[in-house]
């Protein structure tokens, strides 16, 4: 059996099957995949949000797909994706709570946009060299561990667990200093 790696996903049959696969089991569960997310959100929009944005994280998996694995990697993807969603909600609501039952007011001056803390750690990530910068876009955008970055960049677990680190240590103090 040849496997193709076609982006981040590992494929068992020709690269171009695959998304075809993707596409088909899309087109055809989209709604009752829709419908399973609504119950758990009670807002459409957001579980249609929630469906698409797990067919795109399917077409970058990183694990064998089939025909078989689709609909079981499909629902688990899309129920993590709504969970970790009320999971947000929760955890913002107990904010609000905390500061509204302590009279905890948020200053202006404290509040900033997500441009400008995107501006912040974008200026953050210039400040790392590009081997740090690298290692530290896989693993937060990417999610990716520590193992499977040293084996995509093929180098040393303890190089770029050292890389990392002291990229994650000179981003806290650049924002740290930046938002003080």
């Amino acid at each position: 059996m040849l496997i193709f790696a076609v982006g981040y996903c590992n494929v068992m049959k020709e690269p171009d099957f695959i998304f075809d696969i993707i596409s088909d089991f899309y087109a055809s569960h989209r709604d009752r995949l829709v419908g399973f997310a609504t119950r758990y959100l009670n807002n459409r929009q957001e579980a249609e949000d929630i469906v698409q944005d797990a067919f795109l994280r399917l077409l970058r998996c990183d694990k064998m797909i089939s025909e078989v694995t689709l609909p079981g990697l499909a629902h688990a993807v899309v129920k993590r994706l709504v969970f970790d969603l009320l999971r947000h909600r929760q955890a913002v609501a107990e904010h609000e709570h905390y500061l509204k039952s302590t009279g905890t007011a948020v200053e202006p001056t404290f509040v900033y946009e997500a441009r400008e803390m995107m501006e912040i750690m974008e200026k953050g990530e210039t400040r790392l060299t590009q081997q740090q910068r690298i290692i530290y876009r896989m693993n937060v955008d990417e999610g990716m561990k520590v193992a499977e970055i040293s084996t995509r960049l093929q180098m040393k677990y303890k190089s770029v667990e050292y890389n990392l680190g002291t990229a994650r240590k000179q981003m806290r103090d650049y924002v740290k200093r930046m938002l003080a």
